[in-house]
C-alpha cells in the first residue's frame, strides 16, 4: 500500500497516503492518547508492519499496536481506517524501583520473530510479548523479561536461530551494567538465565552504544560512542577487530552484498569490503559529506541515501 508510518517530536504519529499528487493524513494518534505515560510525546523508532497490523514504540513509554483496516476505494486510491487495538506501558515497578528515575521512553525500533515482539527502553528493560494472541482477538502477554541496567536506544536484533543481540549505553553506572556489560547476547528460551555472553565498553564516563548493531554471516558489527567499530564473534563474543573512527558513532551500520558502509561524527561515510569476516576489512573508499553522520544510511539500486547533523540529506551513487 501507497502509506507512509511516521512519528515527530509535535506529539503525532500518522498514517499518511502517497498515492496522489500530495501527502494526504488519513490517520493520528497523539502520544497522550493514551494513559500513564511517563518522560515526553516525541516518537522516535520506526513502526513495523505485519498482517495489517503497526507495532510501534513511543518515548511515551508505551508500546501501541494499530490495526490498519488499509483497503483501496472505488476511485483506486489507497484508504485506512486504523483502529488503537492494544498498548502497554513498557515499564514496570521493578524497573522503576531498580532505576529510580522515570526515563523509561521507547526511542528503539519493535523487533519481531515469530509470534513475539521485542522492545527495549531508556531503562534498560528488554521485554518480550506474545502477539499471536491478536489472531484470535486477545491481548498480547509479556512472555521475556531482561533488564541490562542502562538505557537502551538500539534496536534489538535477531538471527535466524532467534538469539537476541542488545546494546546498552553506559550512563547510569549502575551495578547490574557492570555485570552483564554493554553488548549481549541473549538467548530467550533460557528465561531465567538469558544471558549468553557480553562485551564491556565502560571506558569513560559516557560510553557504550546508541547505535544498532548488524549482523553479517559470523559476526555483529557494532558502533561505538567513543568512535569504534567492532565486529564480535557471534558465537564466543570475541572482538575478531576494532576499526577507530570520529566519535561518538551513532549511526547504525548497514551491509550490502559484502560491504558495510558505516559514518562518523567528523562527517565522512566509508565503505568497507568484508568478504572475509575474519581480517580486519579492506576500505574501499571514503567521502567527507560534512556534518555528523548519526542517521541510518538506505542502500537502493545502487545508491546511498543519508542525512546529517548538517541538515543535508545527501544522495550518492555511482
Amino acid at each position: 500500500y501507497p502509506l507512509i508510518y511516521t512519528g515527530s517530536r509535535d506529539n503525532f504519529y500518522r498514517v499518511l497516503a502517497i498515492d496522489g499528487a500530495e501527502a494526504v493524513e488519513l490517520w493520528r494518534l497523539a502520544a497522550d492518547d493514551v494513559a500513564p505515560t511517563m518522560w515526553n510525546n516525541d516518537w522516535d523508532g520506526a513502526g513495523l508492519v505485519l498482517d495489517d497490523h503497526l507495532f510501534v514504540g513511543g518515548e511515551n513509554s508505551r508500546l501501541h499496536v494499530v490495526k490498519l483496516n488499509r483497503a483501496y476505494g472505488s476511485d483506486g486510491r489507497v484508504t485506512a481506517d486504523p483502529e488503537l487495538v492494544w498498548d502497554v506501558a513498557g515499564w514496570d515497578d521493578e524497573l522503576l524501583a531498580a532505576i529510580g528515575d522515570r526515563n523509561v521512553s521507547i526511542e528503539s525500533s519493535v523487533t519481531i520473530v515469530g509470534d513475539t515482539m521485542y522492545a527495549a527502553n531508556s531503562g534498560g528493560l528488554i521485554t518480550g510479548w506474545d502477539i499471536g494472541r491478536l489472531r484470535d482477538g486477545e491481548q498480547p502477554e509479556r512472555t521475556f523479561r531482561f533488564w541490562t541496567g542502562d538505557d537502551t536506544d538500539a534496536t534489538v536484533v535477531a538471527d535466524s536461530e532467534g538469539m537476541l543481540y542488545v546494546a546498552s549505553e553506559w550512563e547510569r553506572h549502575t551495578q547490574r551494567a557492570r555485570d552483564v556489560g554493554q553488548i549481549m547476547k541473549l538467548d530467550p528460551s533460557r528465561a531465567g538465565d538469558p544471558l549468553v555472553w557480553s562485551v564491556h565498553d565502560r571506558d569513560a564516563a559516557t560510553a557504550g552504544v546508541w547505535g544498532t548493531p548488524a549482523l553479517h554471516r559470523d559476526v555483529l558489527y557494532v558502533p561505538t560512542n567513543g568512535g569504534e567499530l567492532l565486529s564480535i564473534d557471534r558465537v564466543t563474543g570475541e572482538i575478531r577487530w576494532r576499526l577507530e573512527l570520529t566519535g561518538p558513532t551513532w549511526q547504525s551500520p548497514v551491509v550490502v552484498d559484502d560491504v558495510l558502509i558505516m559514518g562518523d561524527c567528523g562527517g565522512t561515510l566509508r565503505a568497507y569490503d568484508v568478504r572475509d569476516t575474519s581480517q580486519p576489512p579492506v576500505e574501499l573508499w571514503d567521502l567527507a559529506i560534512g556534518g555528523c553522520i548519526e542517521s541510518t544510511p538506505a542502500v537502493w539500486r545502487g545508491r546511498i541515501y543519508v542525512g546529517t547533523r548538517a541538515g543535508w540529506f545527501v544522495a550518492l551513487g555511482d
